[in-house]
């Protein structure tokens, strides 16, 4: 027969859990410092990579319209293809930014571009992708880095099909 334990049976308490709402709003993303005219570096730095791709839309478009030669119709659809992208790629950028930093940005005009050969578009790529590469490095919100990955894969997938597809 089994005997039961004389010592009385011990009760478990739970932990109480309390459950609290917030008393303000959540945070929000700290606005990037504007130190004096044209605003901070960083705001500088994002209007000129923004200025520069919607440029750049308007170069690719004349070099696609002027490719010839060997492997121009390659070409021809690789450049068509980047610029119907990339001025949408320089209107994220813009509407996300001011959105994160709560503030417009100031463009300077800049010149654009003159592109007469594939080699020549390939560099102007090449200079884009250090462009974006240097502002992400100064970028503190992860949004828009992941943005600007899409445009450093766009202009990557360029650079392969003008090099390497004729």
């Amino acid at each position: 027969m089994l005997k039961r334990n004389p010592e009385p049976v011990k009760t478990l308490s739970r932990p109480q859990v309390i459950v609290t709402q917030p008393n303000s709003e959540p945070a929000k993303p700290v606005p990037t410092p504007d130190n004096g005219v044209g605003g901070s570096s960083l705001d500088t730095m994002t209007a000129a990579c923004a200025t520069e791709m919607m440029n750049a839309t308007t170069s690719f478009h004349r070099l696609h319209l002027k490719v010839k030669g060997d492997g121009s119709y390659a070409a021809h659809k690789a450049l068509g293809d980047f610029y119907d992208g990339l001025h949408g790629h320089a209107d994220t950028l813009v509407e996300g930014y001011q959105g994160v930093a709560e503030k417009l940005l100031n463009y300077t005009d800049m010149p654009i571009r003159t592109l007469d050969t594939t080699s020549d578009a390939v560099a102007y790529l090449r200079d884009l992708y250090n462009t974006i590469n240097k502002l992400q490095g100064m970028m503190p919100y992860s949004e828009i880095v992941n943005n600007l990955d899409l445009v450093k894969d766009a202009i990557n997938s360029t650079k392969y099909k003008l090099l390497f597809l004729k």
